[in-house]
């Protein structure tokens, strides 16, 4: 299936249904969604065929020792609890982040929480970490087995935890997924969860990390294998200042990796028609970030030699390309995938193929 057919199903049938369901309610669609992918989980030979149907190639790259067999990842805050594990591979992802998960479970914030800008080709949302907690998120990964693809966790602290007891939290985090993640990416740049984007300043995120890095090596040597690679996401907003300090600190403690960027506060280049639904307090992500996310990338891989994984406003091939050349090493999609489907996949990993 070319990736032509594949857009005009998606965009002709698939999303107008999606975009539907509920009345309209964007977190019912996305549910639906996951629904759906976990009941295809359980039917091996129908992820096959649909492997096969969409040509998904193998282009593998290596980073943080982590052998990644395309370029394209599924961004955190899709499946925070691993509902679809067993399929995202077949879809066409080289890895997938799931989470972010706290260390206890939580709902999250008061519903309504997400919400589409379609003419803006964007998403707000304020969901507030919604999930099941890590320990049931490792339990999801034990029962599911090798799902043929890295798998990232996003972990982040518990909003009834104080920002000074945040080490512990993720701490907890950590341990309960060891040996069952690629990598831990610490999410300390969500704008929906009070004060934790305060732990990207300089001393709290060098404590923070520098303990999830230790305890890290911990139970790597405990286990008698290497350290669960530990990658740190930041967030659009930053000043040039304090992303040089995250740099700073990245480099002090044995990080592997960043991630750039998270959603933004930002409400620049949102279409005019979407103006009413941008004062929505949450998170902006989708096309209006496009830039600022290719910017922040730049700036991170000019001033290192860590893997960067681009991730923000990649809406097209085009997107992905430039995330690439302005020095990240792999991308991940969200909000382009909610707006284009398989074929914005199916578009990356041919346009990304050999670097």
């Amino acid at each position: 299936m070319t990736p032509r057919a594949l857009d005009l199903g998606y965009r002709s049938l698939v999303r107008p249904t999606l975009f539907r369901l509920g009345h309209g309610d964007a977190e019912h669609a996305h549910h639906t969604t996951l629904r759906r992918l976990a009941q295809l989980g359980e039917r091996p030979r129908v992820l096959a065929q649909l492997r096969r149907a969409l040509r998904v190639p193998t282009d593998p790259v290596t980073l943080a020792g982590i052998r990644f067999p395309g370029r394209v990842g599924l961004a955190a805050g899709v499946d925070k609890d691993g509902v679809g594990v067993k399929a995202w591979d077949s879809l066409g992802f080289g890895h997938v982040e799931l989470g972010t998960v706290t260390a206890r479970p939580q709902p999250g914030n008061d519903k309504p929480r997400l919400f589409r800008l379609v003419d803006s080709q964007g998403v707000i949302n304020r969901m507030g970490f919604n999930n099941a907690g890590s320990e049931a998120l490792a339990e999801t990964l034990r029962r599911a087995g090798d799902p043929g693809i890295p798998i990232g966790v996003s972990i982040g602290k518990t909003k009834t935890t104080a920002v000074g007891d945040a080490v512990g939290d993720y701490l907890a985090s950590l341990r309960a997924l060891d040996g069952l993640a690629s990598y831990v990416a610490v999410n300390v740049s969500s704008p929906n969860t009070p004060g934790l984007r305060s732990l990207q300043d300089r001393e709290p995120l060098r404590e923070l990390l520098a303990a999830i890095t230790s305890e890290a090596a911990h139970l790597g040597r405990r286990r008698l294998s290497r350290p669960t690679p530990i990658f740190v996401k930041v967030a659009p907003d930053l000043t040039d200042e304090a992303l040089d300090e995250v740099l700073e600190v990245v480099h002090e403690t044995d990080v592997s990796g960043i991630i750039a960027t998270n959603t933004t506060l930002s409400r620049d280049g949102v279409a005019a028609s979407d103006l009413p639904l941008a004062e929505e307090v949450g998170g902006l992500s989708g096309a209006p970030l496009t830039r600022r996310a290719r910017y922040v990338v730049r700036r991170l891989a000019g001033e290192t030699d860590l893997p960067v994984i681009g991730v923000g406003g990649v809406m097209t091939a085009a997107d992905g390309r430039a995330l690439i050349d302005a020095g990240a090493d792999l991308v991940q999609i969200y909000t382009g995938f909610i707006y284009r489907g398989p074929a914005l996949v199916a578009e990356l990993n041919h346009e990304l193929r050999h670097g």
